[in-house]
C-alpha cells in the first residue's frame, strides 16, 4: 500500500473507500511543511511532519523504495529522512556493537540508535561519564553501521568540545556511516542524561554548536540528520528547555530532544514546540526520570521517534551474569537460555559465507566447500538430526595396508610385530559434547599422525609408546583439552 503527499497542493484527498474511513485536511502551503495520512485500524488521522524541501514524500509499505528509485541504502541519511517521512511512529532500539545492531535488523526495526552509555560499557568497561573519546566512538560506529542496511543515529555526545570541534565530529560521523548525529548541550566532561550533577553550556553556545553542525553537513555534501538534544530540564528548568527547543529549530535542527522530562504534560508542553520538527523521546528503562509510555501514547503526544537506550545492554549483562553462575556450578547454560550452534552461525552469516566462498573455490579448495563449519581437524562433521537416526556412529578405521602387512600380515617375529600388534585410538569430542573424531591407527605407523589430528603437533607421540607393547589394551596416555575446548584422549588398544 502506497500514500503519497505532493507538497505543492495546499489540499491533500483521498478518494472514499468503503472498508476505510478517510478524513481531509487543508494544510498551508509552506517550504518545509506537509500532511501524511497514517493508516491505522483502517482509520486515517494527519500527521505533520518536516519534508526538508519541496519534493514529493512516497510512503511505501514492504519495499525499500526511494524518493528517486534509487537504493536507499546508498544513502543512510536518505532513508532516515524516509523514516521521519513516513506516516506513524518509529521505535529504535539503542545498540552497542556490531552484533546488537545487526540483532536489531534481523528483528524488523527501520531504524536504531547507538548508545554512548552501552558502547563505553561495552568497550571501556567503564559509566558514561564523558571518559570514552571521539575516535574511540566513530570506530565504535562504523562497525555498527557496516553490519546493518537500516540507518543508524549516533550519539554524537556534546560535539567532543567546541563548535570547531562539532564540525569534525559531525564530518567524522559522516564518513563512519551514520544517518543521524545527536548533539546536546552539557559541558565537559558530560553526564549520563537521567544521572544527577548535569550542567549544560550557555543559550549562544547550544545555538552555535548546532550552526556549525549544519555548516559541516553543508561542506562534506551529506544531508546528514541533526538531532539537536538539551538537558536544560533537569539542569535549569523546563522553560530554558522549551526556550532552547525552539532555538535549535531555528538554528537548522532536523529533530528535536528533550531528555529527562518528568511527566507526560512536560512531554506534550515539548511537542507543541516547533510543530513542523519531529520529536525524539526517550525511554530509559529501569528507572529513569521519563515516565514510560506506550508507543501509541507517545505517538498521541506527538513524538515520531523513540529510543530504547538500555534493553539490549540490560538484558546481555543479566544473561551472562546467570551463564556465568551456571558454569561456575559446574554446568553449561540451560538449552532454552541461548540459541543453538546452527542459530548462532546462521546469525552471523556463516551460511551466506559459505555459498559466496563457493563463487570463488579452486580444485584444490572444492573439497573443504562441503564442510558444515571449519574447524581445527578439517574433519566433515556429522549433522545431530542424522546422529539420531543412528543406533550407533561407526569407528573409522585409518590404516596403510602396504606398510601394515610389511610386518604384522605373515606374523613374523620383526621387531616391530609388537607394537604394530596394537592400535592407538584417537577421541575428540567437542565442547558441545559431539563427538567429533574417533580414529585408530597401527601404534607403529605414527608418520603423519599430526597432519590427521592438528591438535596433537607438540606432543612427543613416540616418546609416550616407548614401552607401549608391553602394556596391557585400553590404556589412556593423554586426556588434555585444547585451546578451542576441545577434549583429546588417546589410548593404546
Amino acid at each position: 500500500m502506497k500514500l503519497q503527499a505532493i507538497n505543492s497542493n495546499p489540499k491533500i484527498s483521498f478518494p472514499s473507500s468503503s472498508n476505510s474511513q478517510f478524513a481531509s485536511k487543508n494544510i498551508q502551503n509552506h517550504p518545509g511543511s506537509c500532511s501524511l495520512l497514517q493508516n491505522s485500524n483502517c482509520k486515517f488521522s494527519r500527521i505533520n511532519i518536516n519534508c526538508y524541501k519541496p519534493i514529493s514524500i512516497s510512503a511505501s509499505y514492504g519495499g525499500r523504495e526511494s524518493e528517486s528509485g534509487d537504493d536507499v541504502t546508498s544513502s543512510p541519511a536518505k532513508a532516515l529522512r524516509r523514516v521521519l517521512g513516513s506516516p506513524g511512529i518509529h521505535l529504535g532500539p539503542a545498540c552497542f556493537d556490531a552484533l546488537s545492531a545487526k540483532l536489531v535488523e534481523r528483528a524488523g526495526f527501520d531504524l536504531c540508535f547507538t548508545t554512548g552509555f552501552g558502547i563505553s560499557a561495552a568497550r571501556l568497561g567503564l559509566p558514561d561519564t564523558g571518559l570514552i573519546s571521539y575516535g574511540e566512538m566513530v570506530d565504535q560506529g562504523r562497525q555498527i553501521t557496516q553490519a546493518t542496511s537500516i540507518p543508524v543515529i549516533g550519539d554524537g555526545d556534546n560535539g567532543y568540545g567546541n563548535a570547531m570541534n562539532v564540525k569534525r565530529t559531525i564530518k567524522g560521523y559522516i564518513r563512519a556511516g551514520f544517518a543521524g548525529i545527536i548533539l546536546e548541550d552539557q559541558v565537559s566532561p558530560k553526564a549520563c542524561g537521567h544521572t544527577s550533577g548535569r550542567k549544560v553550556v550557555s543559550r549562544e553556545e547550544a545555538i552555535m554548536k548546532i550552526k556549525a553542525a549544519v555548516d559541516a553537513r553543508k561542506e562534506s555534501g551529506s544531508d546528514i540528520v541533526i538531532v539537536a538534544r538539551t538537558d536544560s530540564r533537569q539542569a535549569v528548568s523546563l522553560e530554558e528547555a522549551l526556550w532552547r527547543s525552539r532555538a535549535l529549530a531555528d538554528a537548522g535542527a532536523d529533530v528535536l530532544f528533550i531528555d529527562a522530562l518528568a511527566s507526560k504534560e512536560e512531554m506534550k508542553a515539548f511537542c507543541e514546540v516547533s510543530p513542523l520538527v519531529p520529536k525524539m523521546a526517550n525511554m530509559l528503562e529501569g528507572g529513569g526520570r521519563t515516565p514510560i509510555l506506550s508507543p501509541i501514547d507517545l505517538e498521541d503526544i506527538g513524538y515520531k521517534i523513540v529510543a530504547y537506550p538500555l534493553s539490549l545492554m540490560g538484558v546481555s549483562i543479566r544473561a551472562m551474569q546467570d551463564a556465568l553462575l551456571a558454569i561456575k556450578g559446574g554446568r553449561i547454560p540451560s538449552p532454552g537460555s541461548m540459541p543453538s550452534f546452527g542459530e548462532i552461525k546462521e546469525i552471523l552469516g556463516f551460511n551466506t559465507y559459505y555459498e559466496e566462498e563457493k563463487k570463488y573455490a579452486t580444485k584444490t579448495s572444492q573439497f573443504s566447500l562441503e564442510r558444515e563449519s571449519n574447524n581445527a581437524y578439517n574433519i566433515q562433521r556429522i549433522s545431530q538430526e542424522e546422529r539420531n537416526q543412528r543406533e550407533e556412529d561407526p569407528v573409522v578405521e585409518v590404516l596403510t595396508p602396504e606398510v601394515y602387512n610389511e610386518y604384522v600380515a605373515d606374523g613374523s617375529g620383526s621387531p616391530f610385530s609388537g607394537i604394530w600388534s596394537k592400535k592407538l585410538r584417537v577421541k575428540i569430542t567437542g565442547r558441545d559434547g559431539f563427538e567429533k573424531l574417533d580414529i585408530r591407527i597401527p601404534a607403529g605407523f605414527l608418520d603423519g599422525i599430526t597432519n590427521i589430528v592438528p591438535a596433537l603437533g607438540g606432543i612427543n607421540i613416540k616418546a609416550l609408546l616407548d614401552d607401549a607393547a608391553s602394556e596391557v589394551g585400553g590404556k589412556q596416555l593423554l586426556d588434555f583439552n585444547d585451546t578451542m575446548g576441545d577434549r583429546i584422549q588417546v589410548f593404546l588398544e
